[in-house]
């Protein structure tokens, strides 16, 4: 690989997240946003955001992309690395087409984005894409020179991704009492998605029972339980579960929840569990309203000692692992030799997103593809 501190041809990073509310008034007007098309009646967004207004209808999600900023740039300067990063969301302010007109305005013509998501789904990763195409075709009804954009690989098997939840999982079982310890089980949680979204996540050779979205994880779960094994001497059992559901009660979504999940563990005799939400990058309202209120709750009713692991947030190794990816697709992008980093048994994820991954389900343009309308 060339000069580690070179992104040629990239001039910019763009952190693309989900967006929220930042305020009471902020709750309805963002889950519209959220399920604009659908034709939700305002009564039941107001019912769909009570856990939002919870915590005052702030969303801890913009402040967790701000610290998360902070980290890459103080990483990226620390390290030399000349590239201005840039921040925009789907569903609430800073809105993704404003900031990439920001951008081109700026001047920027080959941007690099980074997803607040890990691991391939079609709300993780092409739903992305699609809002991506959205803002370009806004930006190209308007006259202005359209950027050159891709998105980073899928880092839920990165070194720097995987260390600080393992971390966490450590602490969180330091924490239980000494004579629960090493009865402990492991739920490694992330959000429940449609059966059929998992079966048809990642490219067409991944499709199947649970697709790459369950692969992925299921991969994630066992390096961070192997390791926890090998730091502490105990095989703590684990499984993969599901959080956060939001669909029609008739469609299947993936299982088991994580609150039925502890009651099963409870009935066998489980001493303790430490719940290990993987799927998230960051300590936003699924984790701390699905696990720190609904799950903790069923677990004292239960009367089943529980702790939550961090997920990596803002960590300097995960900021790292993005330097590493972004100076990778790089060198990769000017025809370096180029060995990407991973863990486990999967390897690392695609660059470009192959024709038919993730699909949705009515066709739509999505940028930073293979099946991209903007080469």
């Amino acid at each position: 690989m060339r000069d580690a501190l070179d992104a040629t041809p990239y001039d910019a990073l763009l952190l693309l997240s989900f967006g929220g509310p930042e305020g009471p008034d902020d709750v309805v007007p963002f889950l519209e946003n959220v399920t604009r098309g659908r034709g939700i009646p305002k009564e039941r967004l107001k019912e769909v955001g009570r856990h939002y207004f919870l915590f005052g209808g702030v969303s801890p999600i913009n402040d967790q992309n701000r610290a998360l900023l902070d980290a890459l740039r103080k990483d990226f300067a620390d390290h030399g690395l000349d590239l201005p990063i840039y921040w925009g969301n789907r569903n609430w302010a800073p809105y993704l087409t404003d900031t990439l007109r920001e951008m081109v305005t700026d001047g920027r013509r080959r941007i690099l984005v980074l997803a607040t998501s890990a691991y391939a789904s079609y709300s993780g990763c092409r739903q992305y894409r699609e809002n991506l195409a959205d803002s370009l075709a806004t930006l190209e009804a308007e006259g202005l020179e359209l950027p050159k954009v891709d998105k980073l690989r899928h880092y839920f098997n990165h070194p720097g991704f995987l260390e600080p939840m393992t971390e966490g999982v450590l602490r969180s079982l330091a924490d239980l009492p000494e004579e629960v310890r090493d009865g402990a089980h492991l739920a490694f949680s992330t959000h429940s998605i449609p059966n059929a979204s998992a079966d048809t996540s990642g490219p067409v050779e991944d499709h199947g029972d649970g697709g790459a979205y369950v692969k992925q994880h299921l991969d994630t779960a066992r390096l961070i339980a192997d390791a926890v094994r090998e730091r502490t001497g105990v095989d703590h059992p684990w499984q993969l579960v599901y959080q956060s559901r939001s669909g029609a009660p008739h469609i299947p979504w993936l299982e088991p929840d994580i609150c039925d999940h502890l009651e099963e563990r409870h009935a066998a005799a489980v001493p303790a569990v430490v719940m290990a939400p993987i799927g998230f990058v960051s300590d936003h309202m699924e984790v701390l309203y699905d696990l720190d209120t609904e799950a903790k709750a069923k677990a004292e009713e239960l009367g089943l000692p529980v702790r939550r692991s961090a997920t990596v947030g803002a960590d300097p190794r995960f900021a790292a692992a993005i330097r590493e990816l972004v100076l990778e697709r790089a060198a990769a992008e000017s025809g370096l030799e180029v060995t990407p980093c991973a863990l486990g048994a999967l390897g690392a994820s695609h660059n470009l997103c192959p024709a038919g991954c993730c699909p949705a389900r009515a066709p739509k343009p999505a940028a930073a593809g293979a099946d991209s309308p903007y080469a």
